[in-house]
């Protein structure tokens, strides 16, 4: 990364979120990944421009960390994650969602090229419509945890991709 990449510190407690954030966000940026508040105030310098903060963390919480932030007058953005269990049934929603409807395409694709007595003979017909019945199950118990605002990122995703 060139010395104009911002820097980004991720700081969560849950390993496999703050690795996920710092996947996501390495692209673009350097990223520090800090797995707690005691390491976050041992990892923060000048040279951090953002914050992406866990808001609940044990010992040592995300308000604590932006209150050391604070006071040693780093001069950097800060943004307090909560509810990162939203952020995981989004990816896990979308995840499913793209599944099902390329095993959907598939059904309909042997829908048109065989008969109605060829797909009740044929196995991947079957399996492809199980899955089919397995994914609708679980996009269903995934989207019952997300909200309103949850379904309209996921749509404009959808168009975006």
């Amino acid at each position: 990364m060139s010395e104009d990449t911002p820097t980004i510190l991720v700081v969560d407690d849950e390993r496999d979120l703050a690795d996920l954030y710092t996947a996501w966000l390495s692209e673009k940026y350097d990223v520090r990944t800090a797995y707690g508040g005691e390491e976050a105030i041992e990892m923060v310098d000048g040279s951090v421009d953002v914050a992406l903060v866990d808001r609940l963390m044990p010992q040592t919480s995300g308000g604590d960390v932006v209150e050391y932030i604070r006071r040693e007058g780093y001069d950097c953005g800060v943004s307090m994650v909560t509810a990162v269990e939203t952020l995981l049934s989004r990816s896990a929603y979308d995840d499913k969602l793209r599944e099902m409807f390329s095993v959907a395409s598939k059904v309909a694709a042997l829908k048109t090229q065989k008969t109605p007595q060829e797909l009740e003979q044929s196995d991947s017909y079957q399996e492809l419509t199980a899955r089919l019945n397995e994914l609708r199950e679980e996009v269903d118990r995934t989207a019952d945890r997300l909200t309103e605002r949850d379904f309209e990122v996921e749509l404009r995703q959808l168009n975006v991709d």
